[in-house]
């Protein structure tokens, strides 16, 4: 997004202009449910957790003073919302009252998110669904901070730049996390196709 459009979108949100509000969630909604939903695993998760980043952002407008960090104060507080959210459910593990999370999309397909199966044999979907079931469990075993690196780079598409802002870290240190995630990464997925 132009700079220019975005400091005047910011500066109606702070005036509670509604159309700025909707800009601001087409302009970001896309991808923060992508970063949501990759780090959950759950639909419904990363639509609750996109709704309370959209309504925290309403609340939180007037406070935020634009630099052109926008992109990573809205990634920080994205971030937050996911740590909150698994602290919450590891508390709520350990009572019971969590059920396992729910992965399917609402046809019951687990697959329907990641092929589709008209445009591939069975044989193929399957082969790509446990590659990508493989990634993921791969994933879960990185350190917090690699894989938010990663999230953030490869499936929400923000640059090294943007990702030491919104965790506040020197941009080398972003690089390394990234570097060493992804080496990890290639490790354990080496170790899984053994």
């Amino acid at each position: 997004m132009d700079a220019e459009i975005l400091t005047d979108l910011i500066a109606r949100a702070k005036r509670r202009d509604p159309a700025a509000y909707d800009a601001l969630v087409e302009e970001y909604g896309s991808r923060l449910y992508g970063y949501f939903y990759r780090l959950t695993g759950s639909q419904h998760d990363a639509e609750d957790l996109l709704q309370e980043l959209f309504v925290r952002l309403v609340r939180m407008i007037g406070k935020y003073q634009h630099q052109g960090r926008f992109e990573g104060w809205l990634f920080r507080i994205a971030m937050n919302l996911v740590r909150d959210r698994v602290r919450q459910q590891k508390k709520s593990k350990s009572a019971g009252l969590i059920p396992q999370a729910q992965t399917t999309t609402e046809t019951g397909d687990p697959l329907a998110d990641i092929c589709d199966s008209s445009a591939e044999q069975p044989q193929e979907a399957l082969h790509r669904a446990e590659q990508i079931d493989r990634m993921q469990q791969a994933i879960e075993q990185l350190p917090e901070f690699e894989r938010e690196v990663i999230f953030m780079r490869h499936f929400s598409q923000m640059s090294f730049r943007e990702i030491a802002e919104a965790t506040g870290v020197p941009l080398g240190t972003a690089l390394a996390r990234a570097h060493r995630g992804l080496a990890r990464l290639r490790s354990l997925m080496e170790d899984h196709m053994e």
